[in-house]
């Protein structure tokens, strides 16, 4: 067993062994309940599914993408690509059927999974253009069963995969035989300028990055996450690894719009989330207090103002005056435990990604017993590279580099990294790899910090 796996496979494999006789490893909700996944059951699954896409003939360098939201099924392909040896190719599935064309055609992907009928609907009408595409695979069965045209179900390959186990008796020494620098995954960044490029990430880039995380945010085994961002963004997938590593349950949650009453039904410890999803709370929090009536309003600026003297002293590492500790309390009381209640009452952390979060929205939770951490990085850099301190957040910056990643700034104000987590470069594009990575080995995000 392994403390610092250095292949994605085997941080799975570890975590299978090591909580055996946990609690759940995911959790979903289906027809209004919340059910559990064990360790063991996702391993079976897994196993059925890689076996399933080596049924098909897929094998060891081949690409199969995902399109699919952040779901359980997104988790266990996912795995079952890694076992196979196979590199995952995640496509977000808000992207019109044009862009999924382009990145299955650059990526020259063998296989596509989609969620839902509505996705396949996208890959049927670019499949003339993808000769390499040989397979469709659907998580949802369409109504009334059968696939028409090529397209199999999840149930119809995990089944597959289930009947052919016995053909496969080194099953898990063949996924474990996955090098650490071999290619993981290929994720396309959204060609803000020209087309997508495909940033190609090994096992021991994400693993690294797992590693020095699990250094710098403490969780424990009880823990349990609710899950929201999308998994075909690095952050997601990359957290998601930690937590399967360090024994949290992940809960996924149905959709961003139903997060509220999830957060609620779920009560997770610990959320992963862009500052647009702590904005959302905050603003309604305010709206609440607002429209409350002059006496509720009174109070609830009172108690900021008392929350931001409070978490001042906190954050200066300065003793919080007894007069100014008791005045908290009553803030706590009628505000700030009200907006812990919301958020399920069990948050010891939440983590902002993505994009700058306002510090007034940072010390604002910060002051309500809600430490938001903010950190910083990019796909390419697989993808922390800054991390705040849990204990004291600066609020408006984005921490210092986690273990392992080396930061400079260069003469003309550019952020310049260097560490194990970097990308190989960018698929089928040389001369932009090249001028992204330097001969020292640095890497050139085009950020000013």
């Amino acid at each position: 067993m392994s403390a610092s796996p250095r292949t994605l496979t085997e941080l799975f494999f570890d975590a299978v062994d090591r909580y055996a006789n946990h609690a759940a490893a995911f959790r979903y909700k289906a027809d209004g309940v919340w059910r559990d996944v064990t360790h063991k059951e996702a391993a079976a699954r897994v196993q059925a599914l890689s076996l399933g896409l080596r049924e098909l003939g897929l094998g060891a360098g081949e690409k199969v993408a995902i399109l699919a939201e952040t779901r359980l099924e997104w988790a266990l392909t996912d795995y079952a690509c890694l076992c196979t040896r196979t590199t995952d190719v995640p496509i977000y599935p808000t992207l019109p059927a044009n862009q999924v064309e382009y990145i299955l055609r650059d990526a020259g992907a063998a296989a596509v999974f989609c969620s839902t009928a509505a996705q396949v609907e996208k890959i049927r009408a670019v499949r003339g253009g993808l000769p390499s595409v040989r397979h469709v695979i659907v998580f949802d069965a369409a109504p009334g069963g059968g696939e028409p045209d090529r397209v199999l179900t999840l149930a119809e390959l995990e089944a597959r995969g289930r009947a052919a186990a016995t053909k496969y008796p080194r099953f898990k020494e063949e996924a474990l035989a996955v090098r650490p620098d071999g290619l993981a995954t290929l994720i396309y960044t959204s060609g803000t300028t020209g087309q997508p490029k495909g940033v190609m990430l090994t096992h021991d880039n994400i693993c690294a990055n797992v590693r020095a995380t699990a250094d710098t945010i403490r969780v424990a085994e009880d823990d349990s996450c609710l899950a929201l961002l999308p998994l075909s963004h690095i952050l997601e997938r990359m957290v998601d690894y930690y937590f399967l590593h360090v024994g949290v349950t992940i809960n996924y949650a149905e959709s961003v719009d139903a997060f509220a009453q999830n957060l609620q039904e779920v009560r997770p410890t610990v959320v992963a989330a862009v500052p647009r999803v702590y904005e959302k709370v905050y603003a309604r929090v305010l709206e609440n207090a607002m429209t409350g009536g002059a006496v509720k309003r009174r109070i609830f600026q009172w108690a900021r103002r008392v929350g931001e003297r409070w978490a001042a002293h906190r954050l200066a590492g300065v003793g919080v005056p007894l007069g100014l500790k008791l005045t908290h309390a009553v803030a706590d009381r009628l505000v700030f435990s009200k907006l812990r209640a919301r958020t399920g009452g069990r948050i010891k952390l939440f983590v902002s990604g993505g994009a700058p979060l306002s510090a007034e929205i940072g010390r604002f939770f910060y002051s309500a017993g809600l430490p938001v951490i903010e950190g910083y990085g990019l796909t390419e850099t697989s993808p922390v590279l800054t991390l705040n301190p849990l204990a004291r957040p600066k609020f408006g910056t984005v921490g210092k580099a986690i273990p392992g990643v080396q930061i400079r700034i260069a003469r003309d104000g550019e952020i310049l990294a260097k560490g194990a987590n970097i990308m190989q470069g960018y698929y089928n594009k040389p001369a932009e790899s090249r001028e992204a990575i330097d001969a020292g080995g640095w890497f050139h995000p085009g950020d000013i910090g």
